[in-house]
């Protein structure tokens, strides 16, 4: 039998089953994995009973609770299925994360709802990443389908820690030693295979005044102001980091973003007490330590310019850029060629100014490539923003494409 005749019944079989693959994404979207508060063991749950009317076993891997709690989240459990087809081949494990950022507001659809109108579904992860739980399992179920002799396996990692980083996700079950795949393909989008990703520096920036009365401010210390002067001296850096330019195409330059700030007591109160949360996206030729020691010196050299004024600032979060692995390019070469053949144009590698999981499998030596269900940009999927949404014949084309690369992997 010809390639081309697999690659023509694998298609027909995701045609087919198509009404069910939506309805699967559906049933997804209607348990809220918000994070925070990250109570997310129940979407593990309900994606493992609905995986096994596929015949698919997942095995549940519930992270310790007093972990959880202590990185801020109520729940984790991991999900991997594993199909092993022999002994001989290579094992590629498909990767998708099911926690999500809150719906907030804006939005004119249920968020919950997967409501399907003029050719695309919404609610919150329809685009990021739920989608790529219906497209991996039904490239899975579509390769098998072939009734063909495979060699190697397929795993399928559906995680719930990519919004605080993927120590808890991807990152726990690779250090507990729970799997070890050769390749990685993670949820992304399916107009580009992405082969590199920025990294992120998030911390927490307390600081300190003194409490006072409105009405005699003299005998307090303004910590809002204080703020507002680092601040400013943060959001300068903006205007340096646009002088710092990427090799990577997809990748521009650093950048900064401020996302929370939280303080006072009252409107009366001079404030004692202002926190913020900044985001610091770090371009792949970035060192992480330089970039942290850089930024804890503008805050320190800002902070000491306001009288009476004391900071605390924590880490958060510091995931490591991701570049290239020599390995990825069976992955690059497989989903460029079958992603022009069905989307009619040319799926360009490049990079991401996003950071993903993926990077924890770079770290621990597995080739990836991030590729999946979805638009060409963020913005036009409206992740993380109301509406959020997705093209059902993206959906469709991305699961046809997964399902050839992994016959030809695999056959």
């Amino acid at each position: 039998m010809t390639n081309t005749s697999d690659y023509d019944r694998t298609d027909s079989w995701v045609d087919t089953h198509f009404d069910a693959e939506v309805a699967f994404l559906q049933q997804l979207i209607r348990v809220p994995t918000d994070t925070p508060p990250g109570n997310n063991a129940p979407h593990a749950e309900r994606t493992a009973a609905l995986l096994k009317d596929f015949g698919f076993e997942a095995e549940k891997y519930p992270v310790p609770v007093a972990d959880v709690k202590a990185y801020g989240m109520e729940s984790i459990t991991n999900l991997i299925v594993r199909r092993h087809y022999s002994n001989s081949g290579k094992t590629i494990a498909l990767n998708a994360h099911g926690d999500v950022v809150p719906p907030g507001d804006g939005w004119t659809k249920d968020p919950y709802g997967g409501e399907i109108e003029n050719g695309k579904i919404y609610g919150r992860a329809s685009a990021v990443s739920k989608c790529d739980f219906a497209s991996f399992t039904f490239a899975v179920r579509a390769l098998e389908s072939l009734g063909l002799p495979l060699n190697g396996a397929v795993e399928l990692h559906f995680t719930y820690d990519e919004e605080f980083g993927g120590e808890l996700g991807p990152g726990w079950l690779l250090k507990q030693g729970l799997t070890k795949p050769d390749l990685l393909i993670a949820a992304g989008f399916s107009y580009e295979v992405v082969t590199a990703h920025n990294g992120c520096l998030q911390m927490e920036v307390t600081v300190h005044g003194k409490m006072a009365h409105a009405a005699i401010p003299h005998t307090g210390i303004d910590a809002l102001q204080g703020a507002v002067h680092v601040l400013n001296a943060l959001y300068a850096q903006n205007v340096l980091y646009k002088q710092v330019t990427s090799s990577v195409e997809g990748i521009q330059h650093p950048y900064l973003n401020v996302g929370r700030i939280e303080g006072g007591t009252n409107t009366n109160v001079v404030p004692g007490k202002v926190s913020f949360k900044l985001d610091r996206r770090m371009i792949p030729e970035e060192n992480p330590v330089v970039v942290e020691a850089a930024i804890r010196k503008v805050i320190s050299e800002a902070a000491a310019e306001c009288a009476g004024v004391t900071i605390d600032i924590r880490r958060l979060l510091l995931a490591n850029s991701m570049r290239p692995l020599p390995g990825n390019k069976p992955l690059v070469d497989a989903i460029q060629k079958h992603g022009e053949v069905l989307f009619g144009e040319k799926i360009h590698a490049m990079g991401t100014p996003l950071y993903t999981d993926v990077r924890l499998y770079a770290e621990a030596g597995i080739p990836g490539v991030i590729y999946g269900a979805g638009p060409r940009t963020v913005l036009e999927s409206n992740a993380k923003r109301a509406d959020e949404h997705l093209s059902l014949e993206d959906l469709r084309r991305a699961t046809k494409v997964i399902a050839r690369v992994l016959r030809d992997l695999l056959a």
